[in-house]
């Protein structure tokens, strides 16, 4: 039996696998609670945001709480939801249905209509700005166990 090549390493505290908005906002976190801490996110996406294809209206009050001056900090959030309109849509048009049978979730007013590809792209600028590794391009597939540790 050939012996195995030494893998190059790198030490993390944390690995997180994902970059989208949940994934971003845990690395931005964790480092937000200990500086100190070595996060790596690993994104499967040639760049952050290139599997995030959808456009959304994104309700900020997370936002608010991971980043309050996101406004000042140039986030591309800037179209303000002003009216909804539901439709129900069939082979002879459509037929609009009033806002009040609605759920108050379907309410949007004092949401954002973002790309949240580039909302992805500005978070992940300021995960690095806090010392967070991120690797675009890094698909991960399984766990890999040496003992009790993930390498």
């Amino acid at each position: 039996m050939l012996d195995q090549p030494e893998r190059e390493s790198m030490e993390y505290d944390v690995v997180i696998v994902g970059g989208g908005p949940a994934g971003l906002s845990a690395a931005i976190r964790l480092k937000q609670v200990n500086p100190d801490l070595g996060v790596v996110l690993l994104e499967k996406g040639s760049e952050i945001g290139a599997h995030i294809l959808s456009g959304a209206v994104l309700d900020t009050s997370g936002l608010d709480k991971l980043i309050p001056d996101w406004k000042e900090k140039g986030a591309p959030v800037e179209t303000e939801v002003t009216s909804d309109n539901f439709y129900i849509l069939g082979p002879q048009g459509q037929v609009r249905v009033p806002n009040w049978p609605m759920p108050p979730l379907m309410s949007n007013h004092g949401k954002y209509i973002v790309s949240m590809g580039n909302v992805c792209r500005w978070l992940a600028a300021e995960a690095e700005a806090l010392e967070v590794e991120i690797f675009p391009g890094m698909a991960c597939s399984q766990l890999v166990y040496e003992g009790e540790r993930v390498v």
